[in-house]
């Protein structure tokens, strides 16, 4: 199990599929969203979390005050867990409560099927640590056209890896490392 850490959910414990997932630790979590409440970009934001996994990143975002939330996880029992997790978020969720979507669907399929189906404000892409570098940079190339102006991507990778292939359009902000972890913040030119 793992927690909300803050917002109307803060405490709520989430399920977290028992294999096949690596979840973002809370430490690092903290950091991600402290970072992007000191921007201002959380309220009334579109959420788009590829790699879904339990769904805690973009479920974090509900909880903080994202207005919609969308899942996006292939493996059918995490989007199940997903599921429950949103429900359960969204029981006591403030008025108008957030409105958070699960789709069982892989994120290259989700990314190519409509690149037209709005813009989003923030992207947590979090995939498997043994996803290839040109996978990763061919999800990035499929988002670019779909984020706001002032839109904010965040990668998490092993601290292993490489820093991600960027598409014409969007730029690297900054690297910060929590030990085997490192976050690639980007966002549009």
């Amino acid at each position: 199990m793992t927690r909300i850490i803050a917002g109307y959910a803060g405490s709520r414990r989430i399920a977290v599929p028992r294999s096949g997932t690596r979840p973002t630790s809370d430490r690092v979590r903290e950091a991600v969203f402290s970072a992007l409440e000191a921007r201002d970009v959380l309220p009334g934001s579109t959420v788009l979390d590829l790699y879904a996994g339990s769904g805690a990143l973009g479920l974090e975002a509900a909880s903080r005050g994202a207005a919609t939330v969308i899942l996006v996880e292939k493996n059918p029992a995490a989007a199940k867990i997903c599921r429950e997790n949103a429900r359960l978020l969204q029981q006591g969720a403030p008025k108008p409560a957030p409105r958070i979507d699960v789709q069982a669907s892989s994120v290259s399929s989700y990314l190519g099927a409509s690149p037209d189906r709005g813009i989003v404000d923030i992207v947590f892409i979090d995939p498997p640590y043994e996803l290839g570098d040109d996978e990763l940079a061919q999800n990035l190339e499929a988002l670019a056209g779909q984020l706001s102006p002032d839109a904010v991507v965040v990668v998490e990778r092993s601290a292993r890896s490489p820093q991600p292939t960027l598409p014409e359009g969007l730029e690297l902000d900054r690297r910060k490392d929590y030990g085997e972890t490192t976050l690639w913040w980007i966002s549009p030119v």
